[in-house]
């Protein structure tokens, strides 16, 4: 009897040593009160933002301009002690045929420019992707208005229109408004250039460019006139165009004015608005 009962006890003292056992001894993970649960939890989104803010301000210094553009000879002036003896490049009616070929030529020299846009090109999927490209590979986009009409002869709202639905339309392929405007023809109006200030753009026209008269639409012949031309000086905005000549010459262009010893600014020097 004696046997029974001590087995008894330990049959009941072995089922419930297994029984009822704390939960913390079998995860690693520490308990949370349910009712503090959400204000233990890190406020990541608030972190993240002020993260975001932190970098933006450390990756993108404000610098101050270089240099300003002159209405009155339309040439670059320098800021303080800026490098006088530099030139603009800047290339018209893109992106057509020849654009996206000139910018990476340019940026395999080293050279900077602005690309002065129709809207009329960015009618197609190619011409958005064109234009997406260049921007892209490190290039401001001007706004050379919509279908490149003589400003002188349409009216002040077809002006508006020419201009401001351009640069809605390149903000929307490319996520910003242009900074700087050129009339066709250099063709500029009172109300134009008023446009263009509402619109936070500089007007900018031109020093010299030769690339759509006959004589000049050759390689050599280009290039011997963009850099032996007396309109060479400090300064200098150059226009060219999205033609193959100007493409086929573009090379010995910029060698030949870095050989004068002109450097090419950089579009994002320019004081702006």
């Amino acid at each position: 009897m004696k046997w029974v009962l001590l087995l008894i006890v330990f049959m009941v003292a072995g089922c419930s040593s297994g029984v009822n056992e704390s939960p913390e001894k079998h995860s690693d993970k520490p308990l949370v009160n349910e009712e503090n649960r959400n204000e233990e939890k890190p406020k990541e989104s608030e972190r993240n933002e002020a993260e975001k803010e932190e970098e933006k301000e450390t990756m993108s210094p404000i610098t101050e301009p270089k240099y300003e553009v002159n209405e009155a000879s339309w040439k670059l002036d320098p800021i303080g002690n800026a490098n006088e003896k530099v030139v603009l490049l800047t290339i018209d009616d893109a992106p057509d045929q020849y654009a996206v070929q000139m910018a990476e030529t340019l940026r395999e020299l080293g050279a900077n420019a602005i690309f002065f846009v129709n809207g009329h090109f960015l009618d197609t999927n190619e011409g958005e992707q064109a234009l997406k490209k260049i921007h892209e590979l490190g290039f401001l986009i001007g706004n050379h208005t919509y279908n490149h009409k003589n400003l002188t002869e349409i009216s002040a709202e077809e002006q508006r229109e020419e201009i401001v639905h351009l640069n809605n339309r390149i903000e929307k392929i490319i996520g910003e408004r242009p900074k700087f405007f050129r009339a066709p023809f250099g063709a500029n109006t009172d109300e134009s250039l008023e446009i263009a200030k509402d619109e936070e753009m500089i007007a900018m026209n031109w020093t010299y460019g030769y690339d759509w008269e006959k004589e000049y639409q050759s390689k050599a012949e280009l290039t011997k006139i963009m850099v032996d031309t007396p309109y060479l000086s400090e300064g200098a905005i150059l226009l060219m165009h999205d033609r193959q000549w100007t493409n086929d010459a573009l090379v010995d262009i910029v060698k030949g004015l870095k050989d004068k010893g002109y450097e090419m600014a950089d579009p994002n020097t320019i004081k702006t608005y």
